[in-house]
């Protein structure tokens, strides 16, 4: 049967402590036991059911990872309070000092200033890489390596990684095979790809209101629970957990996750088509010049489309940032950083997202300063949208004007 990632969220129902159709929320920072020798057990993490204390677990997370869990296909998952909070943790559990990581160069610029700046402090190093290029991705890894690490399709750049080309490298070298999958939720599945751990920034399409931050890593119970160990686990030790009331918001906006979808992935792909027709330089996973139009293709779920994120180039960072402009003031969506909004957000990667990335290392791997990056938001009349931006265009000089 295929996997069909929206039926497993549907399919579960957690009841509230008073019957609600909504679970109840844990306003408690703390829990009380009944013995001491239950206190004793949950700290030795042999207590199944019982919460100690809210960086821990907590009831209202332990809702959202498992109906998050069930969206990735994965044994289990713990929510954490930002997506680098998910990102950061998983790194640092894997991997000890004088240890290796091979990463796809087109990453988010968070991650990459860890891996780049901050990694380094704890012995850990990276090599960038093409992660389109598994030849390019195999000579770079060392004895040392332990993490492949990518994301499912590449922000900004909307690179797609070969998940099962990169699953069979990381089993053939004993590595664990890490993808941030929050460009694509729904569209692709990782670990049904092989993928051996599934982080998302859940601050983006999956909560889609952009009023909060938040992350989820979706892994085996083991690797879970190696993260939450009280005595050497990266999450518990770091501390980046989830509100609960910010879980049980979160875990209301998934239940229309996929309907969301559908809908940015709808209004992109129309986008795209007619943005490239114009002439515009256009990158889209959707569009038959895509580079890995097909790979996509070959992996993603029913129904759920390419995503919702598109680039164009209109030639410089001036051009980019009047255009940007001009469509905010026509209403036509936010100058703005993030994703999955109602509303199209737009930015300029090079001088806003990926601004962690050193300019030459943006130029070589094809960041150029008239890229404009966006994340299409739920228009219920794209073909109104799509006028409205071409005029913009044309007012500034980025297209020609068409005579009858």
């Amino acid at each position: 049967m295929k996997f069909k990632p929206a039926n497993n969220i549907q399919d579960l129902q957690y009841f509230g402590e008073f019957g609600g159709v909504n679970p109840s929320i844990s306003d408690s920072s703390t829990y009380t036991f009944l013995s001491a020798k239950t206190m004793f057990d949950t700290f030795e993490g042999n207590a199944d059911g019982c919460y100690l204390y809210s960086r821990h677990s907590s009831p209202s997370n332990l809702y959202l990872g498992e109906a998050l869990a069930a969206m990735e296909g994965t044994e289990t998952a713990t929510v954490t309070a930002s997506g680098m909070g998910a990102i950061t943790p998983v790194l640092m559990q894997l991997c000890e000092a004088g240890e290796h990581i091979v990463s796809s160069r087109t990453i988010y610029g968070g991650t990459y200033a860890f891996l780049k700046n901050f990694a380094p402090r704890l012995g850990i190093n990276t090599s960038f890489i093409d992660i389109t290029k598994l030849d390019i991705v195999e000579a770079a890894i060392t004895p040392k390596t332990k993490v492949l690490y990518c994301e499912s399709v590449s922000n900004p750049l909307l690179e797609v990684a070969d998940i099962k080309g990169l699953a069979t490298l990381a089993k053939k070298h004993s590595l664990k095979l890490v993808v941030d999958n929050t460009f694509s939720p729904l569209s692709i599945s990782p670990a049904n790809l092989g993928a051996d751990v599934v982080i998302h920034s859940l601050t983006k399409f999956i909560n889609g209101s952009s009023d909060t931050v938040g992350g989820v890593v979706c892994g085996t119970q083991e690797f879970i629970n190696q993260l939450r160990n009280v005595n050497d686990g990266a999450a518990m030790l770091l501390g980046s957990t989830m509100d609960s009331l910010r879980s049980a918001s979160v875990l209301k906006n998934l239940r229309t996750l996929h309907i969301r979808m559908q809908q940015h992935s709808l209004n992109a792909s129309y986008l795209a088509e007619k943005f490239e027709k114009d002439g515009l330089k256009t990158v889209y996973p959707g569009l038959a010049s895509h580079p890995s139009h097909e790979l996509f293709k070959s992996m993603m779920n029913e129904k759920y489309g390419f995503g919702g994120m598109l680039t164009i180039d209109v030639g410089s960072l001036d051009k980019a940032n009047a255009l940007m402009e001009l469509m905010q003031e026509r209403n036509l969506g936010y100058l703005a950083v993030s994703l999955g909004f109602y509303k199209t957000l737009f930015s300029a990667p090079g001088s806003s997202t990926s601004s962690e990335i050193p300019e030459e290392e943006q130029a070589e791997m094809g960041l150029s300063d008239g890229l404009i990056r966006f994340s299409i938001g739920l228009d219920a009349d794209i073909e109104r949208t799509y006028s409205m931006m071409r005029d913009c265009m044309i007012e500034l000089n980025i297209l020609e004007k068409e005579f009858a």
